[in-house]
């Protein structure tokens, strides 16, 4: 089980609230984490450590398509992120990349930011320690999460073909 805080956020948070279009122009994943979520919360790229998770409410990650959304979570030390729903290409973007995401229809009503919750991909088993309650998420199919934890479909797809 991983270990991790709680990032807390609302309902159709868009891909513009997780990186602002201004910063778009960039390649760099760095520069990307460096300015993820501050239109929603300037304390966020300041503060968020390594394996920290992100709880969300319904149609995470909608807008547009870009996948320099993910990329920005990603890139700023986001092991997980739970949402009762994500936007449909939000979803496919995270695959892709290798952002870990499980979707629960009530445990962002029940946790709080800062909350510390252990999570088991593999079973899709989260526990928030802070309220001592456990979910079980709808985890991905073994395929998919290789895919996630090779990093993504780029690097999923040179240890498939480098076999």
């Amino acid at each position: 089980m991983n270990t991790s805080n709680v990032w807390k956020y609302g309902d159709n948070i868009d891909t513009d609230v997780i990186i602002p279009a201004r910063y778009l122009n960039t390649a760099s994943h760095e520069e990307l984490a460096l300015h993820c979520m501050e239109d929603i919360d300037t304390t966020f790229s300041k503060e968020v450590k390594n394996n920290d998770i992100i709880v969300a409410g319904e149609n995470f990650g909608c807008g547009s398509s870009r996948e320099h959304a993910p990329i920005a979570i990603k890139a700023s030390g986001v092991s997980l992120v739970i949402a009762k729903s994500f936007a449909r290409i939000f979803y496919r973007n995270a695959i892709n990349i290798g952002l870990p995401i499980l979707e629960h229809p009530t445990l962002a009503d029940e946790c709080n930011k800062g909350d510390n919750i252990e999570f088991d991909l593999t079973t899709g088993i989260v526990k928030n320690n802070t309220i001592g309650k456990e979910y079980t998420c709808n985890k991905f199919p073994s395929e998919i999460q290789n895919l996630v934890n090779a990093g993504g479909l780029i690097n999923y797809t040179k240890e498939k073909l480098n076999k």
